[in-house]
């Protein structure tokens, strides 16, 4: 909290939503981006099958790219 106690972090709705959050894919998508990996072809095999870490549903934060 800041020094006149208000909370300094957004605070979840009642929907246990955050303003301004992301899903854990798409923060893996900008992270692997900023790294220099495209992160549609990052792969990898679990029981004969392969994976995305991002999974079909990861996006780049363009927002979030300095």
């Amino acid at each position: 909290a800041d020094a006149d106690g208000n909370p300094i972090f957004p605070q979840p709705t009642k929907d246990h939503w955050t303003p301004g959050s992301v899903h854990i894919h798409d923060l893996n998508a900008t992270i692997l981006h900023l790294l220099g990996i495209d992160h549609r072809k990052l792969t990898y095999r679990y029981q004969g099958r392969d994976f995305r870490l991002t999974d079909i549903h990861g996006h780049v934060i363009k927002d979030l790219l300095a």
